[in-house]
């Protein structure tokens, strides 16, 4: 899709008018990144947010042990990186492609001056950030509160309200990159998805998930 029709229908810009749409674009820069790539540090200054076009894009944190630790992965539509445009300070976590991708990025002093014109801008931004605060704060509790099969539960359950089917759900990311997405390690997330199939909650079609209980998967 074009920058136009992706700024249109992300859910940061969702219900802006046309005129808007056209200046917010208008600051869009389109980067393409390998798989792989790293878009920025942590620490890095943050000049500027960013929107996935199309690909994913993980962000992450690493131990002084060197263990990886993903927040967040983020797909088409989805901003990135834009917290700290606001409040002034560097990166907090390190951001880098899952996939080949293509991004928007946009700068920061202009689009301060697009929210700062435009009132429904910011608040747009508002609804975002909350319903991101809220899935973080969820993803917290459960890596602090719940044993790998619940946060696993979880996941599932989230998938089915992104991808609207509580029946079957389609995995975004490769089993690596959700082990470390839910706080464990490869091994372990396959004996997990090997003992809810055993225990008729789940069945696994590469990367097809049937969910055979699903309340049974609410409750976990």
């Amino acid at each position: 899709m074009d920058k136009k029709t992706i700024i249109a229908t992300s859910l940061l810009f969702k219900g802006i008018t046309e005129e808007q749409v056209e200046k917010v674009a208008a600051i869009a820069v389109e980067k393409k990144y390998p798989r792989g790539e790293t878009i920025f540090f942590e620490g890095d200054l943050a000049d500027g947010f960013y929107m996935v076009s199309a690909g994913k894009v993980k962000i992450f944190k690493m131990s002084f042990e060197g263990k990886e630790q993903i927040l967040h992965i983020f797909g088409s539509g989805e901003p990135f990186g834009e917290v700290p445009v606001f409040h002034g300070q560097p990166f907090p976590a390190t951001a880098e492609t899952l996939q080949k991708s293509t991004l928007l990025f946009f700068p920061r002093q202009p689009f301060v001056e697009l929210v700062t014109a435009n009132p429904s801008l910011a608040l747009n931004m508002l609804a975002m950030l909350s319903l991101r605060l809220r899935r973080f704060a969820a993803q917290i509790e459960n890596l602090s509160l719940k044993e790998v099969p619940g946060r696993l539960a979880s996941y599932l359950v989230y998938l089915a309200e992104e991808q609207g089917s509580n029946e079957v759900v389609e995995l975004d990311v490769p089993k690596g990159q959700l082990a470390s997405l839910l706080g464990t390690i490869p091994e372990t997330l396959s004996r997990i998805f090997a003992k809810m199939s055993d225990e008729g909650l789940i069945r696994v079609e590469g990367k097809k998930i049937f969910l055979l209980q699903f309340e049974e998967l609410l409750s976990r």
